[in-house]
């Protein structure tokens, strides 16, 4: 199955080959012929199953064919919970763009920079991509219209409630034209999700990948034990010895995020930390240093690192362990997505070895403990 065969014509389909989506994935075979067909979708999908994809190619294919004057009339509403995921989404559309008859205007609005250039930008957008508090302000300041709105996408709707967006969420909904074309993805399906169906009044063709589980089959998983105080020794031994070129490090704290760098630098590892500490343009230029390949590690805590969506991550390290089983999932499901290998390492104190064997259990799976005596960190 290609990407021309879901109905994407060849220009688009080879733009997204290039972009290294060699075939797609079920989330994208199973929605976007419907989407294409301006039926009313809801998928089901985890993060990393390829769903952004999914509303980015119908949407450019669909608008390219209209003609475009300026004005502040939105074609297209992409509603997404956090800065990070609408940054990532617009980078997808600005990596398809060139494979159009001509160039369809997006722009990403979110809060924690500047409203000014935002609202400047805004006229003759078609495709906005937007967090809901700060789409509010910009409809408050009259700097667009959704009177003649035709798609609206709602990326993540399940999260939109845990952030606490409900509010907002309504006020959006009530906005919007009755007569347009509805997508939604979600990780789960649940009440809230029911309320925004009904809100919208719509009926969608549902899209289910159940197994879209992070397939730990895929991710080599390995421990080793160390002594508090070798900890940090040991990391940079790691990334050094087995030569790691591209690696995510979870800790537990900013504090320790920030310390850590400090020490992988002081021994020439090129290193960034993300975290809520920092500015929102330097957790952005981080990350795209990260995935540029400019720098080597990346240390994130839980919370930052739910956003972060690297293709073919090879390397994830547990630094310190999370609270909970289901995070120690997430975090290691950041490497081995979508149909690639990864490998996810943790380093084991002693303290740490009861909550390791009930992350395990839970887990379903057995990781083998490696100890560390023998080696050599005199350097490190």
């Amino acid at each position: 199955m290609s990407f021309e065969n879901l109905g994407l014509s060849p220009y688009l389909s080879k733009a997204i080959t290039k972009l290294g989506f060699l075939k797609p994935f079920e989330i994208q075979t199973e929605t976007i012929p419907s989407i294409l067909k301006g039926k009313d979708v809801m998928g089901i999908a985890k993060t990393g199953s390829g769903k952004t994809l999914c509303f980015v190619a119908p949407l450019l294919q669909k608008i390219q064919h209209q003609s475009y004057e300026k004005s502040r009339n939105i074609k297209a509403l992409i509603l997404v919970p956090t800065r990070e995921l609408a940054v990532q989404i617009e980078q997808t559309f600005a990596g398809l763009r060139t494979a159009l008859r001509r160039e369809v205007q997006t722009q990403a609005v979110y809060g924690g920079t500047s409203i000014n250039p935002q609202m400047k930008n805004l006229y003759g957008t078609e495709i906005l991509i937007a967090t809901p508090g700060r789409l509010l302000d910009l409809m408050d300041h009259n700097a667009l219209s959704l009177d003649q709105l035709q798609y609206l996408v709602i990326d993540e709707a399940d999260k939109m409630f845990q952030l606490g967006f409900g509010d907002e969420m309504n006020r959006i909904l009530k906005s919007v034209p009755k007569k347009k074309q509805s997508i939604l993805f979600s990780a789960t399906l649940n009440d809230k999700i029911d309320e925004i169906k009904s809100t919208l009044s719509i009926d969608p063709i549902v899209v289910e990948i159940k197994k879209q589980e992070i397939d730990l089959e895929q991710i080599e998983q390995v421990a080793y034990k160390v002594d508090a105080e070798t900890k940090g020794p040991f990391l940079r031994y790691l990334i050094k010895s087995e030569n790691l070129e591209q690696v995510l490090v979870f800790v537990s704290s900013t504090r320790t995020a920030d310390n850590l760098v400090e020490k992988l630098k002081k021994n020439k590892i090129s290193a960034m930390a993300i975290h809520s500490k920092k500015s929102q343009g330097a957790r952005m230029d981080n990350l795209e240093d990260f995935k540029l390949g400019d720098i080597k590690v990346l240390v994130a805590t839980d919370l930052i690192g739910r956003g972060i969506h690297i293709e073919g991550l090879p390397t994830v390290i547990n630094y310190e362990l999370p609270r909970s089983p289901l995070d120690y999932v997430h975090r290691i499901g950041r490497t081995g997505r979508a149909n690639a290998n990864g490998k996810a390492i943790s380093l084991i104190t002693e303290e740490d070895l009861h909550h390791f064997k009930i992350i395990q259990k839970k887990m379903g799976k057995k990781v083998d403990l490696l100890p560390t005596d023998d080696v050599n960190l005199h350097g490190f």
